[in-house]
């Protein structure tokens, strides 16, 4: 029941007003919406009075005293301070939507207990909460809405550790429409940005640490969103969490529910973006004008692609524990994407509709559903880019590498670099072993890879690199390793056991005549 409770009052954004219609604005319309509110929770939270509606004109004020919530918490654990009550005002309109919308601040202290007895005290702070919606009751989820908050301030103490943070500001936006095709499905579209970062970490065995931020660009996007199979998929796990094992009523129906909502989606796409990040300690300073990260699901069901990646423009580094002579080997700007094209969500969907959720032994399971998911086991993994550029050095790489999921043995992999200033790298390394003799092998590498090189029309060197399944090894067309021989231990292996078999099924030689 515990858990019940703790999902439910950590979702009641998800939980709110249930009921499709618009009602009139009076008492009784207000009970309506507390109960819906508190349906979720346990009998004697629910009579605690931690939610109040009244009615407020034309709309409902929704208030939340969540000091009566936390009544109950034993103060040598968990003790707070300044919990004050806040609104929320919800208007229903004709066609069945409510209208959200609070302004508030929030400012409370308190200490407690971890699973280790170690008391923290903390402290958080926001001078201005601001935010205004449209919620939609047929998904439990808001259709648009915006968020404004400023001044944020967290803090934290315990015996080992002292964390302080603060956000200048901090907004948030969210639209969203009905999927094309009539599907009854929803596109969402989100962002968020955040303004003057700071966090210092600081403990008994660990100097502080400083991470600053100019700012935090969030954008984000989900197409063909099953949210009423979601919110269906979230009250039925409410309802379930105290049960050990499922009824076989209840696994059919949980399946149906994720079967109709599959595919989950048809796009997903996030970036972040960290401007001018900063990292310091006593040991030095390092950072980045512009960090930047990315992933993406899109495509069809039977064929989707997923993609991630990080770059980072005019990367910093100023530490002791940079020998100088190393530094312009530092990169300072890099871009690393990766894909794994052609997932099969639609097998994966059929496979997970026969799983035994009850299983307490699911690993065999598991890599069947990874040979759905990945095609009968062969797994894809492309590199659309990954460069890296220095004072010295300005490579880029793209590829190709195919193999399976159950094993390491068979794979290919096709793959190009390019690199500018090739002499310009040789040099620097030539120059880094008058100091460090053991790099003249790295140099001498570098040079003996260079006579592969063929030069592009830009004048980068380029070296278009095949490997087959077979083991053979070619660069620009010129093959420089043959295909594997025959595992000699496998072969070894064989003809002993192929003797021992012999020597077993043969029948005794006659005895000799004297």
């Amino acid at each position: 029941m515990r858990l019940k409770f703790v999902t439910a009052t950590s979702l009641l954004a998800l939980c709110l007003f249930t009921t499709a219609e618009a009602v009139e604005i009076n008492q009784d319309g207000a009970n309506a919406v507390r109960d819906t509110l508190t349906k979720l929770l346990p009998d004697d939270l629910a009579k605690s009075g931690f939610i109040a509606v009244n009615p407020a004109g034309t709309r409902y004020e929704i208030i939340y005293d969540l000091a009566k919530l936390l009544a109950k918490a034993d103060p040598a654990t968990f003790t707070i301070n300044g919990l004050t009550p806040f609104s929320t005002f919800a208007t229903p309109l004709d066609n069945g939507l409510w209208n959200i919308e609070g302004d508030d601040n929030f400012n409370v202290s308190g200490h407690f207990k971890g699973p280790d007895q170690k008391p923290t005290d903390f402290t958080y702070s926001i001078a201005s909460i601001v935010y205004s919606g449209v919620f939609d009751p047929a998904i439990s989820y808001l259709r648009s809405g915006t968020f404004a908050a400023k001044d944020i301030k967290i803090a934290s103490k315990s015996e080992t550790e002292e964390v302080h943070a603060t956000i200048a500001s901090m907004d948030q936006k969210l639209s969203s429409t009905d999927s094309a095709g009539g599907s009854a499905r929803i596109d969402f579209v989100g962002s968020a940005s955040m303004s003057g970062f700071f966090e210092q970490v600081s403990g008994l065995q660990m100097p502080p640490i400083e991470i600053r931020a100019g700012s935090i660009i969030v954008d984000a996007k989900v197409n063909g969103l099953p949210a009423k199979q979601i919110r269906e998929m979230v009250l039925f796990v409410l309802d379930h969490l105290d049960e050990k094992e499922l009824s076989a009523e209840n696994s059919v129906e949980i399946k149906g529910i994720v079967k109709e909502a599959f595919p989950l989606l048809t796009l997903f796409s996030e970036t972040i973006a960290v401007n001018d990040l900063t990292i310091s300690n006593e040991m030095g300073k390092g950072g980045a004008k512009a960090f930047a990260y990315n992933l993406a699901l899109d495509g069809p069901s039977d064929a989707m692609r997923f993609g991630f990646g990080m770059n980072a423009q005019e990367i910093s580094l100023d530490t002791p524990l940079m020998p100088a002579n190393y530094a312009t080997f530092m990169p300072t700007n890099f871009d690393f994407q990766l894909a794994l094209p052609n997932l099969d969500f639609a097998k994966f969907g059929d496979a997970l509709m026969t799983v035994d959720f009850n299983d307490e032994a699911p690993e065999k399971t598991g890599e069947e559903m990874a040979k759905k998911l990945f095609r009968d086991g062969r797994l894809a993994v492309e590199f659309p880019r990954i460069s890296a550029k220095s004072a010295v050095y300005d490579v880029d790489m793209t590829g190709k590498i195919e193999g399976r999921v159950d094993t390491e043995k068979d794979y290919s992999m096709e793959a190009t670099i390019l690199a500018r200033d090739l002499d310009k790298t040789i040099t620097a390394v030539q120059e880094l072993a008058k100091t460090d003799p053991d790099l003249n092998q790295v140099s001498f590498g570098i040079m003996m890879v260079k006579g592969f090189a063929k030069t592009d029309s830009d004048g980068r060197s380029r070296w278009d690199i095949s490997i087959s399944r077979d083991g053979s090894v070619a660069v620009n067309g010129q093959q420089i390793k043959g295909p594997d021989g025959p595992d000699q231990d496998q072969g070894l292996d064989a003809d002993q056991e192929q003797e021992s078999d012999q020597g077993q099924d043969a029948e005794p030689a006659p005895p000799q005549q004297p």
